[in-house]
């Protein structure tokens, strides 16, 4: 019988015909290591496709209910847009120079005002815009607002009671920012360069809040840092009340102040005087 050979067995497991146990725990570390980075990538794509899921289920249901009648608006209002306003304000919004100003940062306050009163579409330049009637609907002028809105932003549109100001408060603030251009109980009156205040005689509610907060024309803007919200509401709850207001002093002489009482004086007084110096003289 002939004995083994050590080295023989060594050189046999070395080169591999004789697998031995630190062989086998390193493969069996490798094919471990293997799955756990498979199972990885398969969680992270098991995570990815749920996320997805439940995103397709939940969110756009969400955006349909809301961003049809959005998108509607601003495409009806994109038309009506380019059919009565792109030619002085431009296709961005930007304004047309000598034409028309830009429309960026107005909001749809402004548009509000500047529609609903009939000073636009402006039929020629002029030193004021005229009041006249409106020629678009009130779906119409939403459909601006909106489409004026979503693409140059600016003040929106107030929401509840507009008159809930406080009335003295609100004759304080009319009289110390308004009663300048528009007279005491705002009638209005001349400024320079051919230019008027206009009367608030036929002005709604909304449409003094939205000049207040734009500052149309010569007007000046009184922003939430200049008036607030309530003081606007204080100003407004003042100019609806004085409309309807009797004239406690007899004839009223078209409301326009005392400037119109002491020319009625005066024209009266001389008349009178006169007339008891042509008497008297025809007398003696």
């Amino acid at each position: 019988m002939s004995t083994p050979n050590p080295q023989s067995e060594a050189v046999l497991t070395k080169s591999g015909t004789t697998d031995g146990a630190p062989a086998r725990r390193a493969r069996a570390r490798r094919r471990s290591k293997h799955r756990r980075r498979l199972a990885n990538v398969a969680g992270l794509m098991v995570g990815l496709i749920l996320t997805g899921a439940l995103y397709a289920v939940f969110s756009p249901a969400q955006a349909a209910d809301d961003a049809p009648t959005q998108s509607a608006a601003e495409a009806a209002g994109r038309e009506l847009y380019e059919k009565s306003c792109i030619t002085c304000h431009g296709s961005n919004l930007q304004g047309v120079p000598n034409r028309g100003p830009s429309l960026i940062g107005v909001g749809e306050a402004a548009v509000y005002f500047q529609v609903h009163t009939g000073r636009m579409p402006l039929a020629r330049q002029e030193a004021d815009a005229p009041d006249k009637p409106n020629i678009f609907s009130d779906e119409e002028i939403d459909q601006l607002m909106a489409y004026v809105q979503a693409n140059g932003g600016g003040p929106t549109l107030p929401s509840g009671d507009l008159r809930a100001g406080d009335l003295a408060e609100g004759g304080e603030l009319f009289r110390l920012n308004c009663a300048s251009c528009h007279n005491f109980v705002g009638q209005g009156g001349a400024l320079s360069s051919g230019k008027a205040a206009p009367s608030l005689e036929d002005a709604t509610d909304l449409e003094i809040y939205t000049a207040l907060l734009t500052g149309p024309e010569n007007m000046p803007v009184f922003g939430d840092n200049q008036l607030t919200s309530e003081e606007k509401r204080s100003i407004i709850n003042y100019v609806q009340t004085v409309k309807s207001q009797a004239d406690p002093g007899g004839a009223g002489i078209g409301r326009i102040g005392p400037v119109a009482e002491g020319l009625v004086a005066w024209v009266v007084g001389i008349a009178a005087l006169m007339f008891g110096i042509f008497w008297m003289g025809s007398k003696a």
